[in-house]
């Protein structure tokens, strides 16, 4: 097997809209944009945003909406969800608001498509989520691309827009369930490693072992999400990511908080069963200066032989964001 370089692969970008302490929600939109239109002009391919609810310190409850306005303010970066969570829709709505989102910006929508909640059960009920409709997530999958087939236009019940566009479908997976059904349906998979790393290769085996070609993809195509912080030091990186550290640790200790302000290393504590949790969940968290996580992002990159890789970088500074993510575009051109 060939192995593959950061160069020869593309970067994208996965925004939480995360919402920063003492600031008003508006910045977290507000600076996506922002990082959005930089990225364009960096080389990045897509920009995605991902569905979560009742959570304090992320925004993209209403992520159509969010693409949209993402969409609106770019022209070339391919726009999308990482993902929508399809058991909280009916895939009806999500193919109109899809549809809609291509027709306003062709050619730049991606619907990428999950199985959970993105939030917790009481909420997953106010959302009229059926408790068993995560159990019928190949089947919507199946309702979904026959709402965008053209052979649709006689069905009794079709979408307006939506219908005959071709809005790449992708299955999103943090474990090995969604691998087999990204494989069966010929669909590209993106594996949310950068919160969820223990089943990443066990799942992309799985995914590339029985893959089946379909009308959109004819040979596999794997996006691996991780986290990031780029600074000119490692020093500096290292107190960065005190950020997103806390944050993920907020998480396994049940909290919602909102991304704090960087504090110094020695200043963030935890026992030792809250830093052995941290450490697992955030296994691909590349942090450090340019050099360091280009070696260990070229590692990882070796063992998964992703075709892309997506970043999500938390950063509660936003030059320090941005700073961050040019870092890690100069990749490709060293």
């Amino acid at each position: 097997m060939n192995q593959k370089k950061l160069s020869d692969i593309q970067f994208s970008i996965l925004d939480l809209a995360l919402v920063l302490e003492n600031k008003p929600i508006a910045d977290s939109f507000n600076n996506g944009v922002d990082v959005a239109q930089h990225a364009e002009r960096w080389g990045y391919k897509r920009y995605w945003l991902a569905e979560h609810h009742n959570m304090e310190g992320v925004a993209s409850s209403a992520t159509s909406i969010l693409i949209g306005y993402i969409a609106s303010q770019t022209s070339t970066l391919r726009i999308g969800s990482g993902g929508v969570m399809l058991p909280n829709h009916s895939p009806l709505m999500v193919a109109e608001q899809f549809g809609t989102l291509e027709t306003l910006y062709p050619n730049r929508i991606d619907l990428g498509l999950g199985r959970a909640p993105g939030t917790d059960q009481l909420t997953a009920m106010a959302l009229r989520r059926d408790q068993h409709s995560a159990m019928d997530f190949p089947k919507n999958v199946q309702e979904l691309q026959m709402y965008f087939s053209s052979a649709n236009k006689n069905a009794a019940v079709r979408s307006i827009p939506g219908e005959g566009l071709h809005i790449p479908i992708w299955i999103l997976g943090s474990s090995t369930d969604s691998a087999y059904l990204a494989a069966a349906l010929g669909l590209p998979y993106a594996f949310a490693s950068h919160f969820a790393p223990a089943q990443i290769h066990q799942a992309l085996a799985i995914y590339h072992q029985n893959f089946r070609p379909s009308e959109q993809l004819q040979k596999p195509y794997v996006i691996a999400c991780v986290s990031a912080v780029v600074a000119d030091t490692d020093e500096e990186a290292v107190k960065q990511a005190t950020s997103f550290k806390r944050l993920y640790l907020s998480v396994i200790k049940g909290q919602r908080e909102k991304l704090k302000p960087a504090i110094e290393p020695q200043e963030f504590k935890m026992n030792a069963a809250e830093e052995a949790a941290l450490q697992q969940m955030i296994t691909y968290s590349f942090i450090g200066g340019p050099e360091k996580v280009k070696k260990d992002m070229q590692l990882f990159l070796d063992k998964t032989q992703a075709d892309e890789i997506m970043i999500a970088t938390a950063a509660y500074d936003h030059a320090v964001r941005l700073h961050s993510y040019k870092l890690i575009s100069d990749f490709k051109n060293q």
